[in-house]
């Protein structure tokens, strides 16, 4: 484990919530403190936001609907592409405070900070994008006129595990549409939002187009934003069973929804694959993130015959990896976001190694959130982590004998987000693509991610696409209009 050096001080940043054109403190005067998960210091003392604070951020988005609205496709553009630029800027003060709050190493941090300011650019070239349709009736009786318009005021709720991208890929296409919206980030890493909406003000967006609540009261936030009817959209990500939950409330509002929730990726490896990329890959789809990521690859399925010689190598790359503050020089893996992070690692463990699986490396306890690198071979069936979201840096290995035992195992699950192929043979790897049950298959990659894809899942792992050509639809309703020929 890399050796503890002193923490380094968090950027200066707003402690209050963001509603309309002020920065105010929380209705009741509560706050919070937000931890460093590598120390367990306070890093921050911010507002704790309350239903009535919920219901003013609903109202200033509802009130900055028709202004926001009205403005130019270019205008929205322009304002897009100054947040990218500013956060290109950046880069380091971002990337800092990421760690801090969240854990993950430096390096990564950057590459969060590139991945969410190629959101702004993207969907700033999406604003001027949006098009429509003119035609005549099959009859020749009338014109038919489709045109798209923003949705309306948008709730945004993000996770913790990547506290700018996330918030990047809702507020982005939100702002392109011409769409204002309370965001509402995860407790556990609210800095980075706060800082976010900051450059977007500076940025020039108008008052009430993105208010920021900050809260360890979640459900009774969104409640609130739900239930005051203002609110015409919903998109969460998060777990599946939160999702569900935010399912039901909107129903009877029939708000529009986008729902990108929990994944089991399986990360299939055929005989017939480069193995020195199938482990690169591996060590990219595990690791990223520490392993806190709903892409992460959750089950290793190996060929049979390639399964010592991969296991032997993953394991190797896995052992080599360094488990330390994600400031310091040379720390590979940061700590887990909490303590429960870390436990449900060690049950999932703790089960499988019952169940007869090998441990062939890691496995040992390290002190506070950090959890060693971890494989284990000879997954039983019946193992709590073949199914269980894993979170973490633990990586299960089992076999399988064809390709059909493959492609059934690798969909025996009710989650399909992402999955993982590597082969050299063109016409397997697209019979893959074909046959399994996700919304994004990695074809001899380690990671899909990309701003200008459409990203989300199958099943219980959502609903709806972010980024992309779709991404900005999700926040476009469409008009048609019949003209008389």
């Amino acid at each position: 484990m890399t050796t503890m050096v002193e923490t380094p001080v968090a950027p200066s940043l707003p402690a209050g919530l963001l509603i309309g054109d002020a920065w105010r403190p929380s209705g009741d005067g509560s706050t919070f403190a937000v931890d460093n998960p590598a120390t367990g210091d306070v890093l921050a003392e911010i507002a704790d936001a309350t239903a009535d604070d919920a219901l003013a951020a609903i109202r200033a988005a509802a009130d900055a609907q028709p202004a926001l609205a009205a403005t130019t496709p270019a205008w929205r553009a322009r304002l897009l592409r100054r947040v990218e630029s500013e956060l290109r800027s950046r880069v380091e003060e971002f990337a800092l405070l990421i760690t801090l709050e969240m854990g993950k190493p430096l390096a990564e941090a950057r590459g969060e900070v590139a991945y969410a300011a190629d959101f702004f650019g993207w969907f700033a070239d999406e604003a001027l994008r949006v098009s429509g349709d003119y035609r005549t009736a099959p009859n020749g009786a009338s014109r038919i006129l489709v045109k798209h318009r923003g949705v309306g005021p948008c709730l945004l709720v993000t996770p913790w595990n990547f506290p700018l991208a996330m918030g990047a890929r809702k507020i982005a296409p939100a702002l392109a549409a011409g769409c204002p919206s309370v965001l509402k980030p995860a407790e556990q890493t609210p800095l980075t939002s706060l800082l976010l909406a900051q450059v977007i003000e500076d940025a020039g967006a108008p008052a009430g187009a993105v208010n920021v609540l900050t809260t360890t009261r979640p459900a009774e936030i969104v409640t609130a934003v739900i239930e005051s009817g203002l609110a015409r959209k919903l998109s969460f990500t998060g777990s599946t069973s939160v999702g569900k939950l935010l399912l039901a409330q909107c129903a009877p509002y029939v708000m529009r929804t986008s729902m990108e929730l929990g994944g089991n990726a399986p990360f299939v490896v055929f005989a017939d694959a480069d193995l020195d990329a199938a482990v690169d890959g591996a060590l990219l789809a595990k690791m990223r993130n520490m392993g806190e990521a709903c892409t992460a690859a959750n089950r290793f399925l190996v060929a049979e015959e390639v399964a010592e010689e991969f296991t032997a190598a993953f394991a190797a790359r896995m052992a080599a990896l360094r488990v330390g503050p994600g400031w310091v020089d040379g720390s590979d893996v940061g700590p887990l976001i909490d303590d429960d992070g870390a436990q449900k690692v060690h049950r999932l463990l703790e089960d499988a190694v019952s169940r007869g699986a090998r441990v062939e490396t890691g496995g040992e306890r390290l002190a506070g959130r950090f959890v060693q690198p971890t494989v284990v071979s000879g997954i039983a069936d019946g193992s709590a982590l073949l199914t269980e979201e894993i979170f973490g840096p633990l990586a299960p290995i089992a076999t399988f004998a064809s390709e059909a035992e493959a492609v059934a195992r690798a969909n025996d699950t009710a989650y399909g987000l992402v999955s993982y192929v590597y082969t050299r043979d063109l016409d397997r790897g697209l019979r893959m693509i074909d046959e399994l049950a996700s919304g994004m298959v990695g074809v001899n990659l380690g990671v899909v991610s990309n701003a200008a894809a459409p990203f989300g899942g199958t099943k219980e792992s959502g609903l709806g696409r972010e980024g992309g050509f779709e991404g900005i639809h999700e926040y476009l309703d469409t008009t048609y209009a019949a003209l008389r020929a």
